[in-house]
């Protein structure tokens, strides 16, 4: 427990960006180190003065290497990607990762993590998928979301028909055209707020293949409102699933997926996620996404 949060109620929180494309853009997050003296409401409070997307609070674990809450600026979040790559890459900068594998303790389980050349990688699990035709129980149909992004089945990507993806949380991942299609969306927040509630999404992850920068296989959006969050710069819980989209059903057959993300955001943060798939006999296994964090200031909250 540390102490002097105990005293006098002032928390430090590292803003922290994860996923940084060269040492820039990324997905900030809050990151609070030794969390043990805090209770849930704290960190929610914590988290809602914070305003980010996602703030995690580290802590130690009885079984895995550490233990990692994660607040939305309204409610706990099971697990948060960006949050998990900045914890960790900050954990590994101060030099508190002993060697290059570790794991996190959450409300969801026990998950891997992996220190490699300064980025963090975090375990998913193999892929669990849902066609539109799964939907129909919860009162949702592809008509539904597709109007909810202004899209009609014209600016669909043929090849990648929209589904639910679940790696740990779910996402409706919906392939688009081309990049003018992905830039022009114009969601319905509430429409897209009641339907991840039926499906008990995370969000939409949109995204294409076409036109993407040099060696990279997709350009996304993350739109979230089930949990405050309208648009995201960085998903790392919603690459995975991405990049299973692409093995499984583009037939993409490589093992390692390069996404970028942010950059069609009304103040665009570039963002770089990598995926490495576990494959065996043509099947998706687990993965592991990460990428970089960067430290970029540093903030006194009283709780």
């Amino acid at each position: 427990m540390n102490t002097s949060q105990a005293i006098d109620h002032n928390v430090t929180v590292q803003i922290v960006h994860g996923f940084v494309d060269n040492g820039v853009g990324g997905n900030p997050a809050g990151v609070v180190l030794d969390a043990d003296g805090l209770t849930e409401a704290q960190m929610l409070k914590i988290a809602s003065q914070v305003g980010l997307s996602e703030t995690a609070f580290v802590s130690q674990s009885a079984t895995e290497g550490f233990k990692l809450d994660f607040f939305t600026p309204n409610r706990r979040i099971a697990h948060c990607g960006h949050a998990t790559i900045a914890a960790f890459s900050h954990l590994d900068a101060l030099g508190r990762i002993p060697g290059p594998e570790t794991s996190k303790e959450t409300v969801d389980g026990p998950r891997r993590i992996m220190i490699k050349d300064g980025a963090a990688f975090m375990e998913q699990l193999a892929p669990r998928y849902e066609t539109p035709e799964d939907w129909t129980s919860q009162c949702v149909s592809l008509q539904d979301v597709l109007g909810s992004l202004g899209l009609s089945p014209s600016n669909l990507d043929q090849e990648m028909p929209p589904v639910l993806v679940n790696t740990g949380n779910s996402f409706v991942v919906i392939g688009v055209a081309d990049r003018e299609t992905l830039a022009s969306i114009k969601p319905d927040f509430e429409q897209i707020k009641t339907i991840s509630d039926r499906l008990d999404l995370i969000g939409y992850y949109v995204f294409t293949t076409a036109q993407c920068l040099d060696g990279r296989d997709a350009t996304a959006r993350m739109f979230a409102p089930r949990y405050a969050i309208d648009e995201e710069a960085a998903t790392g819980m919603a690459a995975g699933p991405l990049a299973c989209v692409l093995h499984d059903l583009g037939h993409r057959r490589q093992h390692g997926f390069l996404i970028e993300q942010g950059m069609f955001m009304d103040t665009p943060s570039p963002s770089l996620i990598q995926v490495e798939l576990e494959v065996r006999d043509g099947a998706i296994t687990g993965l592991m996404a990460g990428g970089h964090g960067k430290v970029m200031k540093s903030l006194q909250i009283s709780v």
